[in-house]
């Protein structure tokens, strides 16, 4: 869509800029002169704002203002500081409509079972690591579907630590940065198990739950052990469609987490779906293994127990689920704030390796590589 602007209006209160599209959008005098881009108001190198906000005129005008010879940008007039500033229009156009700067993001694809069959979601792990274009791609598939599985990847923990470096840095938790596991039933958590993990997100008992998990097979010498994903979105979907009861329900009552064991007792809670200011999911929340004990006045908890009931049967099942087995040398990463993962039970050997990674960072790459959502 076009850029260009067509002409500009002042008024006592605003700049009108008139798109040549033929759209208008009004922008208040004290929003433009707060956003001047002079070495006086903007730091260009750190992208930080100089200006003294609380000191401006709340009532400042801008003294004239005029369209830029190429119809790229406005520049302004104002009366104190600079005498002149130009305005970018790609700035403009980005901020026509008011908004607050982050939701969720736009390019995301809800899926099931038949969906997820026509995507292209496996990728060879040396071609995401050659060059901008094969990390984009790759970036580009984890957003869309949530999750994607690079194929063969040298089955070695440095393997994992390359791709995270990809991305952003290895987040420590409670399990370290860097892990490899097998069945363990030593440890207080049912994922070091052989039994069968039904679909849940990590780590509900953290305040800000790791955003991308990675989980490369190292050895394989088992039997059963597949891993299933099921995504979020498409289960909120359904339940606003189907169920809008249930799904108020589960974007308005927080549920606690709770990790209890190898020295650590961790609390958090937040509801299965937190919205953003459109009333978009950003984050999906659900692990009725680490559920915490609570107890609510009677009509929420009866709600609560309907909602989760509704949540947890999509969840499982099998028509909205992606299932695979992984072996040495398939990578597994996905979205931990949209994903829900699971895995069959499995009798013998199966040894993965992995780590987290913080939802910023990834979220960092993502514009730097493939731009604003």
């Amino acid at each position: 869509m076009s850029k260009d602007i067509r002409a500009v209006q002042p008024s006592e209160a605003s700049l009108e800029v008139v798109w040549e599209t033929g759209e208008r959008a009004k922008y208040p005098w004290l929003w433009l002169r707060d956003h001047a881009t002079d070495p006086d108001s903007y730091d260009s190198r750190s992208g930080q704002r100089e200006l003294f906000t609380a000191g401006l005129d709340p009532t400042i005008r801008g003294l004239a203002a005029r369209l830029g010879a190429d119809g790229q940008s406005i520049e302004i007039d104002w009366p104190d500081g600079p005498r002149s500033v130009a305005y970018d229009a790609g700035f403009l156009w980005r901020f026509r409509t008011p908004a607050p700067a982050s939701g969720a993001s736009d390019r995301r694809r809800p899926w099931d079972r038949t969906k997820i069959a026509e995507a292209t979601v496996e990728l060879p792990y040396a071609e995401v690591l050659a060059d901008e274009a094969g990390l984009r791609r790759f970036l580009e598939t984890l957003e869309a579907w949530g999750f994607a599985v690079l194929t063969q990847t040298p089955t070695e923990l440095a393997s994992v630590a390359a791709l995270a470096g990809k991305i952003g840095y290895v987040r420590e938790t409670i399990f370290g940065g860097l892990w490899e596991f097998e069945a363990n039933e030593a440890r207080a958590d049912s994922a070091y198990t052989p039994k069968t993990l039904r679909p849940h997100t990590d780590s509900t008992y953290s305040h800000d739950a790791p955003g991308l998990q990675i989980l490369l097979c190292l050895d394989y010498q088992a039997e059963g052990g597949d891993s299933l994903l099921v995504d979020g979105l498409e289960i909120g979907r359904r339940l606003a469609a189907e169920h809008p009861d249930d799904y108020a329900t589960l974007g308005r009552i927080a549920i606690p987490g709770r990790y209890l064991g190898d020295g650590a007792h961790l609390m958090a809670e937040r509801p299965v779906f937190r919205l953003d200011h459109d009333g978009r999911i950003l984050q999906v929340s659900f692990n009725n293994y680490d559920r915490a004990p609570f107890r609510l006045p009677e009509p929420d908890m009866t709600a609560l127990y309907q909602a989760i009931a509704a949540f947890d049967q999509l969840a499982n099942d099998p028509s909205l689920q992606w299932q695979r087995g992984l072996r040495p040398g398939d990578l597994l990463i996905f979205d931990n704030w949209r994903v829900l993962h699971a895995r069959n039970a499995y009798s013998g050997r199966r040894r993965m390796a992995g780590c987290y990674l913080n939802r910023e960072d990834f979220e960092s790459r993502l514009r730097l590589v493939c731009g604003e959502s």
